[in-house]
């Protein structure tokens, strides 16, 4: 079986007409969607290029070359390496609308007092430019990147595969009744903590801060991957949520990380998905936009209006449809009904069959989603995807972790 190269090809689309401004967003599958692409473009009378590459292509990209792009839309777990080498501008928050209405997820890390702020790198800890152009958690009038989409993930499975209790921890990522049937998602400051959390909850290993291992914690739990690998436990490690999705329709896999892009696209083909509820916490990410350091004058205006657009509810509503959640919460109402508030954000049952960003029906009448309303998940954050202090040694022991097992 011959593995999907998407992952490391560029894939271009451009919404383009005569004499406008020419905006090019450079950005992964996660946000980089068509019904977004399609009606900024018609709302602020710009032609938009959207350039979606895998998360660690895109960082590289917005690092080394931001001649390429005007908008870099990432997360903020990888943000450090694009400000560090000075590929993107602070953001003025006097120039953005809505900034008074941002979650305090985003502006503190927790979605109430009584919540978990999570381990790792949540949003809040780089969110700031600080005096020195360091980033940080105290506040200031710039910042690095415009929060946007969120989301707090676990793991899906096939419930229809799944004998007796639903799986309800992270340790059922290691269970040996998967033997063989479990995949983990191909990128280090992701896969590495459902991995973390996995061996942790089975008590398999235990970790001082799971939000940064030192290389003897980051040595005993890629040993400890190695012979579960070597054992024929994991199927496989993907790259894309196209792959994740036709590896778990086909019943290779009954269980594995996954992002709602692949159950979205395994509820439109009918194949039966669950969202695991971890009872230790969700792994959550928080992605944002970004401004080239390039950007000056009429171009950075655009890309101002941009920025401010995706806060004005239409962007905000796409992404709830594909299970995602937005810094701004108000202004979606109007573009979401009823119906689809309740059930994305309020977690209540679906009162009708609801569609997914294309219009196609995923969610049928009745249905409930796991884990209940935005304010319950965001509330249970068990680690922030993130870049820890020794992610490249990490990421060399990754590396040879899943070499063994692409497809």
């Amino acid at each position: 079986m011959i593995r999907s190269k998407t992952h490391s090809t560029s894939q271009k689309t451009t919404v383009r007409s005569t004499s406008r401004p020419h905006l090019t967003v450079l950005g992964t599958e996660i946000t980089a969607l068509p019904e977004i692409q399609s009606r900024a473009a018609e709302d602020l009378n710009i032609d938009i290029e959207f350039e979606r590459l895998d998360f660690l292509s895109a960082q590289r990209r917005a690092a080394v070359a931001p001649e390429t792009y005007d908008v870099y839309d990432q997360c903020f777990h990888n943000l450090d390496i694009v400000w560090f080498w000075r590929a993107i501008q602070p953001i003025d928050t006097t120039r953005i609308a809505r900034w008074g209405a941002l979650s305090s997820l985003t502006k503190t890390g927790q979605i109430g007092p009584q919540a978990s702020i999570g381990q790792g790198d949540a949003p809040v800890t780089r969110l700031y430019v600080q005096p020195d152009h360091s980033l940080g958690s105290r506040p200031s009038r710039w910042i690095s990147m415009l929060p946007t989409v969120h989301n707090v993930d676990s793991f899906a499975y096939r419930p229809d595969m799944i004998v007796g209790d639903p799986p309800n921890s992270w340790a059922d990522l290691l269970d040996a009744r998967w033997q063989g049937r479990v995949a983990l998602v191909d990128e280090p400051a992701i896969g590495i903590f459902d991995a973390i959390l996995a061996a942790q909850a089975s008590e398999a290993l235990s970790f001082q801060t799971i939000g940064q291992l030192s290389t003897d914690e980051i040595d005993a739990l890629l040993d400890f991957l190695c012979r579960k690998r070597d054992a024929g436990h994991f199927f496989g490690f993907w790259k894309t949520a196209a792959e994740a999705a036709d590896w778990m329709a086909a019943g290779h896999t009954w269980i594995e990380s996954a992002w709602s892009p692949a159950t979205t696209m395994l509820r439109r083909q009918g194949v039966p998905v669950a969202e695991a509820v971890p009872k230790e916490g969700y792994r959550a990410w928080h992605g944002g936009l970004c401004l080239s350091n390039r950007l000056s004058g009429r171009m950075l205006d655009v890309a101002y209006e941009y920025l401010n657009w995706w806060l004005d509810g239409y962007a905000g509503a796409v992404v709830a449809r594909q299970g995602y959640y937005m810094s701004v919460l108000d202004p979606i109402r109007d573009h979401l009904s009823h119906a689809e508030w309740r059930y994305w954000y309020d977690g209540a049952a679906a009162s009708e069959p609801l569609p997914a960003p294309d219009g196609t029906t995923i969610i049928p009448q009745g249905a409930v989603r796991s884990g209940g309303s935005y304010w319950q998940r965001a509330s249970s954050i068990a680690v922030w995807n993130t870049t820890m202090d020794e992610h490249n040694y990490l990421a060399r022991r990754w590396e040879r972790f899943v070499a063994s097992k692409r497809y």
